[in-house]
């Protein structure tokens, strides 16, 4: 062992304190508004043996200095033993705890708090920064006002979410408004079409060329929530020629099929992966064409990918990390973590996951998040998941969704976010200290955390 490593392992054992783990509690919980009230076991921080490191032992970019990488000057992934890492641009070992759609509100119910305590984009953004630093957030996940952010005199890392097939897809008038993301027409995508390409270079050119040498930017997610259906070769198969890109995904499917007469189920799963190896394929390669040091985070899958093995296959095959917004359980499951990660052979980020709170005055209706009594309960929800990623190894990270609450005024929104209870702060900028105090109990340890559950005999990947 070198005299690094010695000292490195001098240091974590000062931040932990043996313990036989975690102590428990049960938080009522439930999957919608309109269902009961049901008891859950949760496992909670116990802070007092896990002392935070001193900010001296992090880099400018959030990675912990000991067992520093080969530092490369941008962000990428790797594993270290048995665990996945993101690697800081000064080859600090990172952990992404983020926050989606960090960007300001200006109008409705907004508009007023936000000229009262900021008065502009700019100093939104440096406050707003400020606030997540305090609690020990480490990034900006989707769906963010990027260009703000990385203009701040004190810059956080951050992800750009492109959707390059939605808006294709737009372009060809194939989509259509569904709760929570964009809807296909058949709930096919036209990855086959002749244009696809030169499309997402287009939007990669257009959208990315700025950032090509920015050492802040983490990566990038090509889309958000594309469909994925068991019958997409079937669907493919019976379009017809109301639309001329439909022409172009039948005549795909029927040379998938080649002369066969009959559909069978492996061949039905075998195009799903051959979709998005070709969807993954061209949206990489249009992305590293002009941002080719940056990661390639994929267009975030959610509930149809959970056993979707072809698509995780494919998504290995060309990016970085696998993106998935898990939603649905009170624990991320342990197997569904160790079959994407059998399937990808790449690590997961968590890019959505919340929990809503009834003490909050909202009606909390829409959207797929759980539903608790207090914002103290949401943090402990926050505790329980996050410890659970951590325990797995095959985790780089996590994007709590989302920094604001929905405006209930706001009757333009998407369906899924019409009037609940999501933010670290509500629609009048103001923070939920409960919550935001247990995020950075669990943020601040992240490290002595990964520490623990790795010399635990428990820990597996």
């Amino acid at each position: 062992m070198t005299f690094h490593a010695r000292i490195s392992m001098v240091l974590l054992m000062c931040w932990v304190t043996p313990a036989s783990g975690q102590p428990t509690r049960s938080i009522d919980a439930k999957a919608s508004i309109s269902s009961d009230w049901k008891a859950r076991e949760t496992r909670v921080l116990d802070s007092a043996g896990i002392q935070p490191p001193l900010p001296s032992a992090y880099t400018r970019f959030g990675g912990l200095k000991m067992d520093r990488q080969e530092p490369t000057g941008f962000f990428r992934v790797k594993k270290i033993g048995e665990r996945w890492w993101m690697i800081d641009p000064e080859g600090g070992r990172f952990i992404f705890a983020g926050l989606c759609s960090v960007k300001p509100q200006t109008k409705l119910t907004a508009q007023e708090p936000f000229q009262k305590r900021f008065a502009s984009i700019e100093a939104w953004a440096r406050d707003t920064l400020d606030l997540l630093r305090i609690h020990r957030f480490t990034g900006i996940g989707g769906f963010s006002d990027h260009e703000a952010i990385r203009k701040a005199p004190s810059p956080m890392p951050y992800t750009v979410t492109l959707s390059l097939m939605s808006t294709f897809g737009k372009k060809l008038h194939l989509t259509h408004a569904e709760s929570g993301h964009t809807g296909y027409a058949e709930r096919c995508l036209p990855v086959f079409h002749p244009d696809f390409e030169q499309h997402c270079l287009d939007q990669c050119r257009e959208r990315l060329a700025q950032m090509r040498d920015d050492p802040w930017l983490i990566g990038i997610f090509s889309d958000n929530e594309l469909p994925i259906e068991k019958d997409m070769l079937d669907r493919m198969l019976g379009l017809d020629d109301s639309k001329p890109a439909f022409a172009y995904m039948r005549q795909a499917a029927r040379s998938f099929i080649a002369d066969k007469s009959v559909v069978t189920d492996e061949m039905r799963r075998a195009f799903v992966e051959h979709v998005f190896d070709t969807y993954f394929r061209i949206t990489t390669q249009a992305i590293r064409a002009v941002v080719p040091h940056h990661l390639c985070l994929g267009s975030r899958f959610h509930g149809p990918a959970t056993n979707a093995r072809g698509a995780w296959k494919a998504a290995g095959r060309w990016c970085d990390a696998v993106s998935m917004n898990y939603y649905g359980h009170w624990s991320p499951q342990r197997d569904h973590l160790q079959q994407w990660h059998e399937w990808s052979g790449k690590p997961c980020l968590i890019s959505e996951f919340y929990v809503k709170g009834a003490d909050a005055g909202m009606i909390n209706s829409s959207g797929a998040g759980w539903l608790v009594k207090t914002q103290g309960d949401r943090g402990l929800f926050y505790q329980h998941f996050t410890m659970a990623l951590l325990e797995s190894k095959t985790c780089v990270g996590w994007h709590w969704f989302k920094y604001m609450d929905n405006d209930p005024a706001d009757t333009q929104t998407d369906a899924s976010n019409k009037d609940s209870n999501k933010g670290i702060l509500n629609v009048r900028y103001e923070p939920y200290a409960p919550l935001l105090h247990a995020m950075r109990e669990l943020n601040a340890r992240i490290h002595p955390l990964i520490q623990l559950f790795d010399a635990s005999p428990k820990t597996s990947n």
